[in-house]
């Protein structure tokens, strides 16, 4: 039995949920983890996307900024909502589903981009970007009868060839030090495990935005792996594949960020 589960970050669902019904007219995941949703709960189109194949819907919407919804196609139970930094926006989403006799609780994130410069004395966005991963060390993968997968927009590309040049990049928000760091404690304590870079080697390059600053983004290709998908260990020798739709990138009024599909083998 194949699941499919894919995160998006979609820069405002209203705007684009043109390439959203494109995406899933042709992938067709069994459950789809939107970020940066842009609208209050009551805003976001939900009877077009049931009618879709997505009955099940969780959404922590906020006002023209922020928002995660998770979509799926499976029950959903036991939502939760986690005000990270206790500023009152819309970052996270969990929720519990069942398949192939497991009970697995899916994490959809929005982590803050902390701004251009990376220093908080100066950047107090920066300065929230790193409270809120300090925030996330506590989160575990691995709790008793409950396995994890954890997806989103996590805002940092934390290993050298998650972006197109790391020793330019180094001084660059989302690839500095301080933050590589801090997402990759986030992962050990919490006992994650990264499935992309498990299907994809991290000697390759594997990115999943490209800035609409590029005059010519497929060929300037300088990219970067924002996006991640996360599990708990007895998860790992399930995963079949991961696919970084990157031709979404070219789509009419596309996000700067594709869709990414894990598929398992329940």
């Amino acid at each position: 039995m194949r699941f499919s589960i894919t995160t998006w970050n979609i820069n405002s669902v209203r705007l684009r949920l043109p390439i959203v019904e494109q995406f899933i007219v042709r992938e067709q995941p069994d459950i789809l983890c939107l970020q940066e949703i842009k609208c209050r709960e009551e805003e976001f189109p939900l009877e077009p996307l049931q009618a879709m194949g997505y009955p099940h819907i969780i959404l922590h919407g906020q006002k023209g900024y922020h928002g995660v919804a998770i979509l799926s196609k499976v029950p959903l139970s036991e939502d939760h909502r986690q005000d990270y930094c206790g500023v009152g926006d819309a970052r996270h989403i969990s929720a519990i589903f069942e398949r192939g006799g497991r009970r697995i609780r899916i994490h959809n994130f929005y982590v803050p981009a902390g701004g251009d410069e990376p220093d908080r004395s100066i950047n107090p966005k920066f300065g929230h970007k790193l409270d809120f991963v300090e925030e996330m060390k506590v989160l575990r993968a691995s709790t008793p009868g409950v396995s994890s997968i954890l997806v989103g927009d996590l805002n940092i590309a934390p290993l050298e060839h998650d972006v197109w040049s790391h020793k330019q990049m180094l001084k660059i928000v989302s690839h500095t030090p301080v933050e590589t760091e801090g997402l990759t404690e986030v992962m050990e304590k919490g006992g994650w495990l990264d499935l992309m870079r498990q299907h994809v080697p991290a000697s390759e390059k594997l990115y999943t935005w490209w800035s609409y600053r590029a005059k010519d983004w497929e060929a300037a290709d300088r990219g970067r792996r924002l996006d991640h998908i996360w599990s708990s260990p007895d998860l790992g020798p399930l995963l079949e594949k991961i696919e970084v739709l990157k031709e979404a990138r070219g789509w009419n009024r596309p996000s700067d960020h594709v869709p990414v599909t894990a598929t398992f083998r329940m």
